[in-house]
């Protein structure tokens, strides 16, 4: 457990220009020591790399989206070419000239690396870097500062396998030190207060060795075989109407699964038989959409789905094994 730990902010730093020379220009304005660690907000990154263009906002979204992750008028949840599924892909139109949109540096994890190896060549300094950006979350109200780029930092602290205070072995704990980094240095930087730049002092042992950059923020992002909330409100919806695969095989399946979908629709009754559901009822349009809906309750399990009529009003639902996702 660490004893002691120092943030404060670099005061006094001009407005950023393209070409500026982000090593002297946080050197020179603050005492660095070896086994520091610097939050860079990302703007002034940006802003130091020339990355800025002309047009509107929703124009420089749709050049910086590989896809739409959730939408609600005019927000949009995206993910960028960096993997970062974040509002409106980070670009920002604040402290910028009318028509012009800020985007996010290139490779964030790059451009720490750069801001860290010039440190150390002029100042003979090791400090870590990490890069933030604001971004909301969910199920939580409210933004916080996370890594998007990171180097000669250990983003994240593998704690598996050690024991906590009653001797408890730990499983899946891997605290995102990075992320915790970006965070702290936010409360002394404000989001009004032209404070781009904070030190972190304390943290020696999450700071690599000269020549050692670790995996950079890049390792935060998770992989999609393994992120269960991948898809969005909008791409949930598409895949479970245009996006379903046909079964591949026998499959148990608890009845569970769709209790309470007839508890507003009357005359429709169900029956089960093997690695089918057959909707029988009255009205044929209420017949295919309880039929439909109990297809999109199957997809999200991951079954195979396929629909077809049947007979007068009469449907039959065919499940398999879990489909590819």
């Amino acid at each position: 457990m660490r004893k002691h730990l120092e943030i404060f902010p670099v005061t006094g730093l001009p407005e950023v220009v393209a070409g500026q020379d982000l090593a002297a220009l946080i050197a020179d304005g603050t005492d660095l020591r070896d086994g520091d660690v610097v939050s860079v907000t990302s703007k002034i990154v940006s802003k130091a790399e020339g990355r800025l263009t002309y047009g509107t906002r929703r124009e420089a979204v749709d050049a910086e989206l590989v896809r739409v992750v959730a939408q609600r008028g005019d927000t949009r949840i995206v993910q960028t070419r960096h993997g970062l599924v974040m509002a409106a892909a980070g670009t920002d139109t604040s402290n910028t000239a009318p028509g012009t949109v800020l985007l996010l540096p290139v490779d964030p994890d790059a451009s720490a690396r750069q801001l860290r190896a010039a440190v150390k060549e002029r100042y003979d300094i090791n400090v870590g870097i990490v890069i933030t950006d604001t971004l909301g979350r969910p199920w939580r109200n409210g933004q916080t500062d996370l890594a998007i780029g990171a180097a000669g930092v250990r983003v994240v602290e593998d704690l598996r396998g050690t024991t906590d205070s009653h001797g408890n072995v730990l499983a899946v704990t891997e605290p995102a030190l990075a992320d915790e980094i970006a965070s702290a240095s936010e409360l002394v930087k404000g989001k009004a207060d032209g404070v781009p730049v904070a030190v972190l002092r304390g943290l020696d042992d999450a700071v690599l060795a000269v020549g050692e950059h670790g995996p950079g923020a890049r390792a935060l992002v998770r992989d999609a075989e393994r992120d269960m909330f991948s898809l969005g409100t909008r791409e949930a919806a598409r895949a479970a109407v245009l996006a379903r695969k046909a079964p591949e095989g026998p499959r148990e399946v608890d009845p569970a699964l769709w209790s309470g979908l007839l508890n507003e629709v009357e005359g429709v009754r169900l029956s089960l038989v093997d690695n089918a559901v057959s909707v029988f009822g009255d009205e044929p349009v209420t017949v295919g959409v309880v039929a439909e809906k109990l297809a999109v309750l199957l997809h999200a399990e991951g079954y195979g789905v396929t629909v077809r009529t049947g007979p007068g009003s009469e449907a039959t639902v065919t499940f398999g094994s879990r489909s590819a996702r």
